[in-house]
């Protein structure tokens, strides 16, 4: 989803939903492409993984992807925007 000059990448993984960038770090790959497994999305380019639920880094624990405040309430999903 791009917002303004946001592209941000929505999942649902474990019955859960979660709001991150959705461009990797590394070299702007495609996050909503990339695989989910265990609370993370594996980037398609070149393996780079990210926490759904922080953007962190997986392997350095570093914060490097902004997260969202995410909610679905009557088949709606709303993202919480900085202002």
């Amino acid at each position: 989803m791009v917002c303004g000059q946001d592209v941000i990448a929505v999942y649902r993984h474990a019955n859960a939903l979660y709001a991150i960038d959705g461009v990797c770090m590394h070299q702007g790959g495609p996050l909503a492409k990339g695989k989910i497994a265990n609370g993370t999305v594996t980037c398609p380019w070149h393996g780079w993984q990210y926490d759904l639920a922080t953007g962190n880094n997986s392997t350095t624990c570093k914060p490097m992807l902004k997260s969202y405040k995410i909610r679905e309430g009557n088949g709606v999903i709303e993202i919480d925007l900085p202002g």
